[in-house]
């Protein structure tokens, strides 16, 4: 199976955290560009509130980096879509339709682009409610919890 993942979906892969086994059992994941920050962003955020230590987080954001960007023994684990100039404006119309925060946002508009581009993803995983509504909305069958 294809999915689009959110950022909310990729940091399951890497953090312990509930609903994880749903992420890891998606082979193929199709990721926006935004989520190169946002997972970090999220993983350096557990360890501010003190739920990762120091040396915990540095290796999370680094084997996420190792995925993101493969290695000389592994590919790229992520299909990763462009924020194009379309993507933008798409999610700038998300704002006012679904009232999702500029983030999610994007990642509805690039979830779009993406089975836009191969029908074949029309599946979502996401964590937040408000983009899971927006999701089903705009037609993907949505996965997480």
């Amino acid at each position: 199976m294809i999915a689009f993942a959110d950022a909310s979906a990729v940091v399951k892969l890497y953090a312990d955290e509930a609903h994880a086994d749903e992420v890891h059992a998606i082979a193929d994941l199709v990721v926006s560009a935004l989520s190169r920050v946002e997972v970090p962003s999220a993983l350096w955020r557990k360890h501010r509130l003190g739920e990762l230590d120091n040396e915990h987080a540095r290796l999370l954001v680094q084997d996420f980096e190792a995925d993101w960007y493969g290695t000389d023994a592994e590919p790229r684990r992520f299909l990763v879509v462009a924020m194009t100039p379309a993507v933008l404006e798409a999610a700038a119309r998300a704002v006012a339709i679904h009232g999702l925060r500029s983030g999610d946002a994007v990642q509805l508009a690039t979830a779009t682009a993406a089975r836009s581009a191969d029908p074949a993803c029309a599946t979502m995983l996401a964590y937040d409610a408000a983009l899971r509504r927006a999701a089903a909305v705009e037609g993907f069958s949505v996965l997480g919890t």
